[in-house]
C-alpha cells in the first residue's frame, strides 16, 4: 500500500511539480461545475495515475484538478470513485491516501444526498456534523499501516467543528440557508425504499446517499480535517414517497450548486 501510495504520489507531482497545496476538494454528483471556477494549472484524468480507478457514472468527471478556487491552491477531484461501482473500499479511498502523501490537511466533501428530515426541502444544503456507516465494508479493514494511522482510530469528531463553525458563519453572511445534520452512507446502487428510508430516519439519520463515509473515515485515520456538505437532491415523504432518477438527482445539483461554490470558496480562503 505505501508503495503504491509513493508511486501515485510521484507521478502527480512530476505533472505539477509547483505543488503547494494543503487542502483537497471532492465532488459529488451533478456538483463539477464548481470546477470551472478553479484558475487551473494542471488536469490529469483519474486512469492517467497509478493505481487509481476510473469513475464509471455520469456526471463524475474522472479528473484530478490543479489550480486556484478564491487565490488558494487547492487539489480538486472532479469525480469520485464509488464503492457501487464494483470497487474494494481500498480502491474507494485511495486517492484520499495518495492526497494525504502530498501534503493534504483539509478535506472538503460534497454529495447529493435524500434527505429524510422533514424540516429539509429540495435544494437545501445540509452540513454533516456526523455520519452513519451503513456500508457492509470498512475502508480500514485489513492489515493497518501504522505510518497512515492507527489501528482503532477514534470516531467522536469526524467532522471538524472548526470547519463547520466557519461554513456556517459564511452561509450567515452571504444568506444561505443551511441545514445540519447526520449523514447516512450506503452501499447502493438502488435507492431507498419506502421502509428503508424509514428505518435509516429512526436511525436519527438526516440525509442518504451512497458515499463521502469512507473517504471520511480514511482521512480522519490519516488525521486530515474533515468538512462535508450534502446538497438534498430529493426528500422521502411518508404520505407521498415518489420515485426518483439519476438524471433528475444531478439537475436538483446542479441548481443547488452555486450556493455550495459560495461556501466552498469562502471557506478555502479561511483555512
Amino acid at each position: 500500500m505505501l508503495k503504491k501510495i509513493k508511486k501515485a504520489a510521484d507521478f502527480i507531482k512530476s505533472k505539477i511539480p509547483n505543488f503547494n497545496s494543503e487542502i483537497g476538494i471532492i465532488l459529488g454528483s451533478g456538483l463539477g461545475k464548481l470546477s470551472e471556477e478553479i484558475e487551473t494549472t494542471a488536469k490529469i484524468p483519474y486512469g492517467k495515475i497509478p493505481g487509481f480507478k476510473t469513475s464509471t457514472v455520469k456526471g463524475h468527471n474522472g479528473m484530478l484538478i490543479y489550480g486556484r478556487l478564491g487565490g488558494v491552491e487547492v487539489l480538486v477531484m472532479d469525480g469520485r470513485i464509488h464503492y457501487y461501482e464494483g470497487y474494494s473500499m481500498k480502491n474507494v479511498t485511495f486517492p484520499e491516501r495518495v492526497m494525504n502523501s502530498l501534503g493534504i490537511k483539509y478535506l472538503l466533501l460534497s454529495n447529493a444526498a435524500g434527505g429524510m428530515n422533514q424540516n429539509f426541502k429540495v435544494g437545501d444544503l445540509m452540513i454533516i456534523n456526523d455520519h452513519i456507516n451503513m456500508f457492509p465494508e470498512n475502508p480500514l479493514r485489513g492489515k493497518n499501516e501504522e505510518k497512515l494511522g492507527p489501528r482503532f482510530p477514534a470516531m467522536k469528531d469526524v467532522y471538524d467543528k472548526e470547519l463547520i463553525q466557519r461554513a456556517k458563519d459564511i452561509a450567515v453572511k452571504n444568506n444561505i440557508e443551511v441545514k445540519e445534520g447526520v449523514y447516512i452512507g450506503v452501499q447502493g446502487p438502488a435507492y431507498e425504499t419506502p421502509s428503508e428510508y424509514r428505518m435509516y430516519h429512526e436511525f436519527k439519520g438526516d440525509a442518504v446517499g451512497m458515499s463521502t463515509v469512507p473517504e471520511a473515515i480514511v482521512a480522519h485515520h490519516m488525521n486530515m480535517k474533515v468538512f462535508g456538505i450534502s446538497v438534498i437532491t430529493d426528500m422521502y415523504r411518508p404520505d407521498a414517497p415518489e420515485d426518483i432518477s439519476h438524471e433528475e438527482v444531478q439537475e436538483m445539483a446542479k441548481m443547488a450548486e452555486p450556493k455550495m461554490a459560495i461556501i466552498f470558496t469562502e471557506l478555502v480562503k479561511k483555512i
